[in-house]
């Protein structure tokens, strides 16, 4: 398997880490991409050939992976030089439809679209895939899974429709994590701890409880109720945000997410 990166973003240095990790070779992989700062960083960092700009059709045995930004995705489309459904291409452009991109690339239909989201970055991402069962064989699949699978975990998906929501709960999911952190740290600290005691202690109870969570057999809630003693501490912060209600609003929260990924999506698909 042989990889041809347009784009040299984060993204793409995470996923060319991952797969160097996993016992690909650096000749397997190039990458295109115009900043000549981010070729050479990657370049340098990892041993990858980079090209500005690609010289003619990818090979044969070249999946094209376009790590480019939804913006990007026309430009990135008219330079990867894909003949029709030669290559199997997959693209982690958020939002950017497998219609919309099969019209840039002339009816191309070998497509894999890819929602990964940024703990990809130290290889703890989750990717949503999502590929036409028509358009791509068994091996393709294997391919794209194999790939992502480099940076974390993943899951395929039935309807092409729930990229929104993966959009919404893993690909937006982390900065609501953050925003969680550091709500705790600072209620920790307007209660007299130090910001960086607050901090440190917030921090690590979310990730050991992330930890503790992902290794148990038990569902979170069964792992909620567990520290829960009745007439306690967290039972007292638990009734708090069932009176106001945190459960509906971070549900409306996600559905508004989602409505905006779908927004942008028929945004990116009118941009044609």
């Amino acid at each position: 398997m042989k990889i041809v990166f347009i784009g040299g973003g984060n993204m793409a240095g995470a996923l060319i880490g991952g797969l160097l990790a996993k016992g690909f070779s650096a000749q397997q992989m190039r990458v295109v991409e115009v900043l000549a700062d981010a070729r050479a960083r990657i370049a340098e960092h990892y041993g990858v050939a980079c090209e500005e700009r690609l010289d003619g059709a990818p090979a044969a045995d070249e999946i094209v992976l376009l790590a480019v930004k939804p913006q990007q995705i026309g430009e990135a489309a008219r330079v990867c030089g894909v003949r029709r459904d030669a290559n199997l291409v997959i693209s982690i452009a958020a939002g950017v439809r497998l219609a919309t991109l099969a019209r840039r690339l002339g009816g191309h239909r070998r497509l894999v679209r890819a929602m990964p989201n940024t703990p990809a970055l130290i290889g703890a991402g989750i990717t949503g895939l999502y590929a036409n069962p028509n358009d791509v064989s068994e091996q393709d699949r294997e391919y794209a899974r194999a790939i992502m699978a480099a940076v974390g975990e993943v899951v395929w998906l039935e309807d092409e429709a729930q990229m929104d929501v993966v959009t919404a709960v893993s690909g937006s999911g982390p900065a609501y994590v953050f925003w969680f952190i550091e709500q705790l740290a600072a209620a920790g600290t307007a209660l007299g701890l130090a910001p960086d005691t607050a901090r440190r202690l917030a921090l690590e109870t979310v990730h050991g409880a992330a930890r503790l969570a992902a290794g148990s057999a038990e569902s979170p809630a069964v792992l909620r109720e567990r520290v829960t003693s009745k007439g306690g501490t967290t039972e007292a912060a638990l009734r708090v945000f069932a009176e106001e209600q945190l459960g509906e609003r971070l549900a409306r929260a996600i559905e508004s997410a989602t409505r905006r990924g779908a927004e942008l999506g028929n945004q990116l698909d009118r941009a044609d």
